[in-house]
């Protein structure tokens, strides 16, 4: 177990106390490397799990703890001290990986011991059965039949478990749900639905959902809601 743990000082030496400490779970994906940057940028204390210290780009910025989501311990350790967690876990491939099946919920066990009960998590517009009722007849069969029930079939099914567990938590959580992510730069607008997909909504960029969970974490707006968001 390796843990680094920094304060920001101003120009005359002070420390400057942090507005927040926010747990990231996620922290070296692609999203998740996002929100680690928002977070500092927006001067809260971070702390992400990370399996390889060493090569995550904000060492020496963020409390950093070595472990894996699949230890209980190294969770409590993330979350000690946080106000808020985000999650950005996702599968990283096509495979049945089951990346959000074991770990979310010792998050969840995790957020309740150490007294946590705020959680923005990355989701999928795929989570619901109702996520695609906005779209045309042909799309919805299309994407459910095709894209799914095949290509993402476990994909969705650990994104549909991440939703049973995190809305019977009890926690004040919020699963954001977009559909495609791409690395485009951010658009700074798009449209948010908390019933479905908005119709003909496909993709969105990586740097928009970053910038819609951070927003989250000092808002009530979605709490203990999914929210769809998309192009």
């Amino acid at each position: 177990m390796e843990e680094n743990e920094v304060n920001e000082v101003d120009e005359d030496g002070e420390v400057l106390g942090p507005k927040l400490k926010v747990a990231v779970f996620g922290a070296s994906g692609r999203t998740g490397d996002l929100l680690v940057e928002r977070c500092l940028a927006a001067r809260y204390a971070v702390s992400a799990l990370v399996r390889t210290p060493k090569k995550f780009r904000f060492w020496g910025l963020a409390t950093v703890v070595e472990g894996s989501v699949f230890d209980a311990a190294a969770i409590r350790r993330t979350l000690e001290g946080a106000d808020v967690v985000l999650s950005a876990l996702g599968a990283r491939s096509l495979w049945k990986e089951d990346v959000l099946e074991r770990a979310v919920p010792l998050i969840v066990e995790g957020m309740r011991a150490e007294g946590v009960r705020r959680i923005i998590a990355l989701g999928s517009a795929g989570a619901l059965d109702d996520s695609l009722k906005k779209q045309p007849e042909w799309r919805r069969w299309f994407v459910q039949k095709i894209v799914y029930n095949t290509l993402l079939k476990y994909a969705v099914a650990s994104q549909v478990d991440q939703w049973k567990v995190l809305s019977t938590s009890g926690l004040d959580f919020t699963m954001v749900m977009p559909p495609m992510l791409t690395n485009g730069e951010a658009r700074g607008t798009f449209r948010v639905d908390g019933e479905a997909l908005p119709p003909g909504g496909r993709q969105i960029a990586r740097a928009d959902v970053a910038d819609f969970m951070m927003a989250q974490v000092e808002s009530k707006d979605w709490v203990g809601k999914g929210v769809y968001v998309a192009y």
